[in-house]
Protein backbone atom coordinates (compact mmCIF):
# COMPACT_ATOMS: atom_id res chain seq x y z
CA UNK A 1 0.00 0.00 0.00
CA UNK A 2 1.18 3.41 -1.17
CA UNK A 3 1.71 6.52 1.38
CA UNK A 4 -1.59 8.10 -0.46
CA UNK A 5 -3.28 4.87 -0.07
CA UNK A 6 -2.39 4.60 3.58
CA UNK A 7 -3.50 8.22 4.21
CA UNK A 8 -6.58 7.78 2.48
CA UNK A 9 -7.44 4.51 4.35
CA UNK A 10 -7.02 6.49 7.77
CA UNK A 11 -9.30 9.68 6.59
CA UNK A 12 -11.98 7.39 5.88
CA UNK A 13 -11.62 5.50 8.98
CA UNK A 14 -11.50 8.82 10.90
CA UNK A 15 -14.21 10.94 9.32
CA UNK A 16 -13.82 14.12 10.12
CA UNK A 17 -14.69 17.63 8.24
CA UNK A 18 -13.14 19.41 6.01
CA UNK A 19 -13.56 22.81 4.51
CA UNK A 20 -12.13 24.09 0.91
CA UNK A 21 -12.13 27.69 0.76
CA UNK A 22 -11.52 27.97 -3.25
CA UNK A 23 -14.57 27.12 -4.06
CA UNK A 24 -14.44 28.57 -7.72
CA UNK A 25 -11.74 26.63 -8.68
CA UNK A 26 -12.09 24.09 -11.23
CA UNK A 27 -9.80 21.64 -9.68
CA UNK A 28 -11.59 22.10 -6.28
CA UNK A 29 -14.62 21.46 -6.78
CA UNK A 30 -13.65 18.07 -9.69
CA UNK A 31 -11.89 17.09 -5.88
CA UNK A 32 -14.81 17.98 -3.82
CA UNK A 33 -16.46 15.86 -5.73
CA UNK A 34 -14.12 12.65 -5.32
CA UNK A 35 -13.49 13.27 -1.72
CA UNK A 36 -17.16 12.63 -1.19
CA UNK A 37 -17.48 10.13 -3.47
CA UNK A 38 -14.64 7.74 -1.55
CA UNK A 39 -15.62 8.61 1.59
CA UNK A 40 -12.55 10.53 2.72
CA UNK A 41 -14.51 13.07 4.95
CA UNK A 42 -18.10 12.92 6.89
CA UNK A 43 -18.69 16.51 5.56
CA UNK A 44 -16.94 18.63 3.08
CA UNK A 45 -17.65 22.27 2.64
CA UNK A 46 -17.25 24.89 0.04
CA UNK A 47 -17.03 28.49 1.32
CA UNK A 48 -19.26 30.97 -0.97
CA UNK A 49 -21.84 32.20 -2.64
CA UNK A 50 -24.65 28.85 -3.98
CA UNK A 51 -25.34 30.31 -6.94
CA UNK A 52 -21.43 31.29 -8.05
CA UNK A 53 -20.33 27.78 -6.77
CA UNK A 54 -23.00 26.32 -8.92
CA UNK A 55 -22.29 28.32 -11.93
CA UNK A 56 -18.57 27.18 -11.57
CA UNK A 57 -19.18 23.55 -10.75
CA UNK A 58 -21.66 23.06 -13.84
CA UNK A 59 -18.92 24.72 -16.18
CA UNK A 60 -16.93 21.64 -15.37
CA UNK A 61 -18.87 19.11 -15.09
CA UNK A 62 -18.80 18.66 -10.85
CA UNK A 63 -21.75 17.43 -9.72
CA UNK A 64 -22.02 18.82 -6.21
CA UNK A 65 -24.58 16.74 -4.61
CA UNK A 66 -23.56 16.20 -0.88
CA UNK A 67 -21.08 18.81 -0.63
CA UNK A 68 -22.33 21.88 1.86
CA UNK A 69 -21.83 25.06 1.05
CA UNK A 70 -20.80 27.70 3.78
CA UNK A 71 -22.03 31.15 2.64
CA UNK A 72 -20.49 34.06 5.08
CA UNK A 73 -22.72 36.44 4.37
CA UNK A 74 -25.94 34.58 5.55
CA UNK A 75 -24.29 32.70 7.86
CA UNK A 76 -25.85 32.01 11.39
CA UNK A 77 -22.01 32.23 12.77
CA UNK A 78 -21.25 35.25 11.07
CA UNK A 79 -21.61 37.60 14.41
CA UNK A 80 -19.98 34.99 16.74
CA UNK A 81 -17.06 34.62 13.78
CA UNK A 82 -16.96 38.46 13.42
CA UNK A 83 -16.58 39.15 17.36
CA UNK A 84 -13.78 35.99 17.10
CA UNK A 85 -11.83 37.57 14.79
CA UNK A 86 -12.03 41.41 16.30
CA UNK A 87 -10.47 39.97 19.35
CA UNK A 88 -7.56 37.89 17.78
CA UNK A 89 -6.62 41.03 16.09
CA UNK A 90 -7.68 44.06 18.24
CA UNK A 91 -4.39 44.49 19.36
CA UNK A 92 -3.36 45.22 15.46
CA UNK A 93 -5.88 48.43 16.00
CA UNK A 94 -8.84 46.65 13.97
CA UNK A 95 -12.07 47.64 14.49
CA UNK A 96 -15.08 45.74 14.45
CA UNK A 97 -16.38 46.81 10.97
CA UNK A 98 -13.43 46.02 9.81
CA UNK A 99 -13.29 42.58 11.12
CA UNK A 100 -16.37 41.73 10.14
CA UNK A 101 -15.52 42.90 6.53
CA UNK A 102 -12.03 40.56 6.44
CA UNK A 103 -13.84 37.58 8.25
CA UNK A 104 -16.00 37.16 5.04
CA UNK A 105 -13.21 36.23 2.89
CA UNK A 106 -13.03 32.98 1.94
CA UNK A 107 -10.15 31.79 3.49
CA UNK A 108 -10.13 33.48 6.90
CA UNK A 109 -13.95 32.13 7.22
CA UNK A 110 -12.32 28.37 6.48
CA UNK A 111 -9.80 28.86 9.20
CA UNK A 112 -12.40 30.32 11.54
CA UNK A 113 -14.84 27.37 10.73
CA UNK A 114 -11.75 24.97 11.92
CA UNK A 115 -10.88 27.09 15.33
CA UNK A 116 -14.54 26.56 16.22
CA UNK A 117 -15.18 23.13 15.48
CA UNK A 118 -17.48 23.72 12.33
CA UNK A 119 -14.59 22.10 10.37
CA UNK A 120 -11.70 19.52 11.41
CA UNK A 121 -9.07 20.68 8.79
CA UNK A 122 -8.86 22.95 5.96
CA UNK A 123 -7.02 22.47 2.68
CA UNK A 124 -6.24 25.37 0.03
CA UNK A 125 -3.59 27.34 -2.26
CA UNK A 126 -4.69 26.35 -5.50
CA UNK A 127 -5.48 29.43 -6.13
CA UNK A 128 -3.79 31.91 -3.08
CA UNK A 129 -0.66 32.03 -2.85
CA UNK A 130 1.28 30.13 -0.22
CA UNK A 131 1.74 33.46 1.96
CA UNK A 132 -1.85 34.12 2.04
CA UNK A 133 -2.77 30.65 3.11
CA UNK A 134 -0.50 30.92 5.92
CA UNK A 135 -1.44 34.22 7.16
CA UNK A 136 -5.12 33.27 7.46
CA UNK A 137 -3.94 30.21 9.42
CA UNK A 138 -1.60 31.69 11.54
CA UNK A 139 -3.98 34.70 12.17
CA UNK A 140 -6.93 32.70 12.97
CA UNK A 141 -6.02 28.87 13.83
CA UNK A 142 -2.60 29.66 15.51
CA UNK A 143 0.05 27.53 16.46
CA UNK A 144 0.15 24.88 19.08
CA UNK A 145 0.57 25.70 22.78
CA UNK A 146 4.29 25.98 23.34
CA UNK A 147 4.81 26.20 19.54
CA UNK A 148 6.01 29.62 18.22
CA UNK A 149 6.63 28.73 14.57
CA UNK A 150 4.64 27.25 11.96
CA UNK A 151 7.01 25.14 9.25
CA UNK A 152 6.62 22.37 6.46
CA UNK A 153 7.96 18.59 6.06
CA UNK A 154 7.40 16.28 2.86
CA UNK A 155 7.07 12.37 2.89
CA UNK A 156 9.47 11.43 0.54
CA UNK A 157 8.55 7.89 -0.30
CA UNK A 158 11.13 5.39 -2.02
CA UNK A 159 10.77 2.11 -3.93
CA UNK A 160 13.85 0.90 -2.09
CA UNK A 161 12.58 -0.28 1.47
CA UNK A 162 15.93 -0.33 3.15
CA UNK A 163 15.63 3.32 3.59
CA UNK A 164 14.04 5.34 6.66
CA UNK A 165 10.77 3.80 7.35
CA UNK A 166 9.80 0.85 4.89
CA UNK A 167 11.39 3.29 2.15
CA UNK A 168 9.86 6.59 3.82
CA UNK A 169 11.43 9.31 5.02
CA UNK A 170 10.50 12.65 6.54
CA UNK A 171 12.05 15.90 4.65
CA UNK A 172 12.34 19.49 6.48
CA UNK A 173 11.97 21.65 6.06
CA UNK A 174 12.06 22.62 2.25
CA UNK A 175 8.89 24.77 2.16
CA UNK A 176 8.40 27.57 4.93
CA UNK A 177 11.61 29.16 7.00
CA UNK A 178 14.33 30.24 4.15
CA UNK A 179 16.64 30.76 7.12
CA UNK A 180 15.98 29.52 10.29
CA UNK A 181 17.53 30.76 13.61
CA UNK A 182 18.16 28.32 15.97
CA UNK A 183 15.48 28.22 18.02
CA UNK A 184 13.05 28.26 14.42
CA UNK A 185 15.22 24.68 13.08
CA UNK A 186 14.61 23.42 17.21
CA UNK A 187 10.76 23.85 16.73
CA UNK A 188 11.41 22.56 13.04
CA UNK A 189 12.71 19.33 14.22
CA UNK A 190 10.18 18.56 17.46
CA UNK A 191 7.18 19.41 14.69
CA UNK A 192 9.29 16.63 12.40
CA UNK A 193 9.91 14.13 14.82
CA UNK A 194 5.89 14.14 15.45
CA UNK A 195 4.96 14.13 11.98
CA UNK A 196 7.41 10.59 11.51
CA UNK A 197 4.61 9.18 14.04
CA UNK A 198 1.72 10.31 12.41
CA UNK A 199 2.89 9.75 9.00
CA UNK A 200 5.29 7.19 8.94
CA UNK A 201 3.78 5.47 12.25
CA UNK A 202 7.11 4.96 13.08
CA UNK A 203 9.25 6.50 16.13
CA UNK A 204 11.21 9.33 14.81
CA UNK A 205 15.17 9.01 14.48
CA UNK A 206 15.71 12.34 13.85
CA UNK A 207 19.27 14.00 12.16
CA UNK A 208 20.27 17.46 11.99
CA UNK A 209 21.53 17.82 8.82
CA UNK A 210 25.36 19.97 7.94
CA UNK A 211 27.89 19.49 6.02
CA UNK A 212 30.29 18.77 9.19
CA UNK A 213 29.40 15.57 11.54
CA UNK A 214 29.88 16.14 15.06
CA UNK A 215 32.56 18.88 15.28
CA UNK A 216 34.50 17.80 12.30
CA UNK A 217 34.44 21.41 10.80
CA UNK A 218 34.02 24.59 12.55
CA UNK A 219 31.44 27.29 11.04
CA UNK A 220 29.02 29.12 12.39
CA UNK A 221 26.77 27.35 10.11
CA UNK A 222 27.30 24.54 11.90
CA UNK A 223 27.26 25.91 15.05
CA UNK A 224 23.29 26.95 14.54
CA UNK A 225 22.80 23.90 13.68
CA UNK A 226 24.48 22.71 17.36
CA UNK A 227 22.85 25.70 18.99
CA UNK A 228 19.29 23.62 17.60
CA UNK A 229 19.91 20.45 18.63
CA UNK A 230 20.54 21.68 22.29
CA UNK A 231 17.56 23.33 22.66
CA UNK A 232 15.45 20.89 20.60
CA UNK A 233 16.77 17.94 23.31
CA UNK A 234 15.87 20.75 25.88
CA UNK A 235 12.47 20.82 25.02
CA UNK A 236 11.36 17.75 24.19
CA UNK A 237 14.11 14.87 25.59
CA UNK A 238 11.95 12.28 25.07
CA UNK A 239 12.68 12.27 21.24
CA UNK A 240 15.70 10.69 19.90
CA UNK A 241 17.39 13.59 18.16
CA UNK A 242 20.91 13.78 17.30
CA UNK A 243 23.59 16.12 14.90
CA UNK A 244 25.27 17.89 13.54
CA UNK A 245 25.40 15.38 10.76
CA UNK A 246 26.21 14.80 7.25
CA UNK A 247 24.20 13.41 5.00
CA UNK A 248 25.42 10.20 4.49
CA UNK A 249 26.57 10.00 8.21
CA UNK A 250 22.73 9.87 9.02
CA UNK A 251 21.23 7.38 6.76
CA UNK A 252 24.50 5.11 5.86
CA UNK A 253 24.94 2.77 9.06
CA UNK A 254 28.74 1.66 8.29
CA UNK A 255 29.05 5.56 7.52
CA UNK A 256 27.53 6.84 10.78
CA UNK A 257 29.41 4.04 12.59
CA UNK A 258 32.28 5.46 11.94
CA UNK A 259 31.55 9.41 11.93
CA UNK A 260 29.45 8.88 14.46
CA UNK A 261 29.85 5.85 16.60
CA UNK A 262 28.46 7.02 19.61
CA UNK A 263 25.27 8.10 18.05
CA UNK A 264 21.89 6.30 18.38
CA UNK A 265 20.78 8.24 15.02
CA UNK A 266 23.66 7.72 12.48
CA UNK A 267 23.24 5.19 10.22
CA UNK A 268 19.16 5.00 11.58
CA UNK A 269 17.37 8.42 10.50
CA UNK A 270 14.31 8.55 9.37
CA UNK A 271 13.65 12.12 9.77
CA UNK A 272 15.75 14.62 7.94
CA UNK A 273 16.28 18.09 9.31
CA UNK A 274 17.95 20.41 6.59
CA UNK A 275 19.66 23.70 7.74
CA UNK A 276 18.47 25.94 5.60
CA UNK A 277 15.28 26.08 3.11
CA UNK A 278 17.86 26.65 0.49
CA UNK A 279 19.23 22.61 1.13
CA UNK A 280 15.78 21.26 2.18
CA UNK A 281 14.65 22.07 -1.19
CA UNK A 282 16.83 21.37 -3.14
CA UNK A 283 17.84 18.27 -1.16
CA UNK A 284 14.07 16.93 -1.78
CA UNK A 285 13.62 17.86 -5.32
CA UNK A 286 17.36 15.92 -6.08
CA UNK A 287 15.63 12.69 -4.21
CA UNK A 288 12.53 13.47 -6.48
CA UNK A 289 13.62 13.85 -9.85
CA UNK A 290 16.92 11.49 -9.60
CA UNK A 291 16.28 8.72 -7.18
CA UNK A 292 12.22 8.82 -8.40
CA UNK A 293 10.74 9.20 -5.17
CA UNK A 294 7.04 10.68 -4.39
CA UNK A 295 7.16 13.43 -2.92
CA UNK A 296 3.97 14.11 -0.98
CA UNK A 297 3.89 17.79 0.54
CA UNK A 298 4.14 20.49 1.81
CA UNK A 299 2.69 19.18 4.74
CA UNK A 300 2.28 22.37 7.23
CA UNK A 301 3.41 21.38 10.95
CA UNK A 302 3.07 23.52 14.14
CA UNK A 303 -0.34 24.57 13.87
CA UNK A 304 -3.38 24.45 16.22
CA UNK A 305 -5.37 22.05 13.46
CA UNK A 306 -4.49 20.60 10.12
CA UNK A 307 -4.10 22.89 7.41
CA UNK A 308 -2.56 22.45 3.81
CA UNK A 309 -1.03 24.57 1.52
CA UNK A 310 -1.41 23.33 -2.23
CA UNK A 311 1.00 24.20 -5.01
CA UNK A 312 -1.00 26.49 -7.43
CA UNK A 313 -0.03 24.02 -9.88
CA UNK A 314 -1.69 21.02 -8.60
CA UNK A 315 -3.87 18.26 -10.06
CA UNK A 316 -7.03 17.23 -8.58
CA UNK A 317 -5.28 13.99 -7.45
CA UNK A 318 -3.41 16.30 -5.61
CA UNK A 319 -5.55 17.99 -4.07
CA UNK A 320 -7.82 14.74 -2.49
CA UNK A 321 -4.13 13.22 -1.78
CA UNK A 322 -3.32 16.18 0.37
CA UNK A 323 -6.99 16.63 1.58
CA UNK A 324 -6.09 13.06 2.59
CA UNK A 325 -2.98 13.68 4.69
CA UNK A 326 -4.36 16.97 6.01
CA UNK A 327 -8.13 14.93 7.34
CA UNK A 328 -5.24 12.15 8.96
CA UNK A 329 -3.68 14.45 11.46
CA UNK A 330 -7.02 15.31 13.36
Amino acid sequence: MTFSEKMKTKAKSMQKKLVLPESLEPRTLQAARIIVDEGLASEVFLVGKKDEIAKAAQSVGADLTGVKISTPEESEQLNEYADEFYELRKHKGISPEDARSKIIEPLNWAAMMVRKGTADAMVAGAENATAAVLRAAMTIIKTKPGTKYASSCFVMSLEDTKWGVDGNFIFADCATIPDPTPEQLAEIAIASSDSCKIFLEADPITAMLSFSTQGSAQHPMVEKVTKALSIAQDKRPDLLIDGEMQLDAAVIEKVGAKKAPNSKVAGKANTLIFPDLQSGNIGYKLVQRLAGAEAYGPILQGFAKPVSDLSRGCSIEDIVTTSAITLAQV
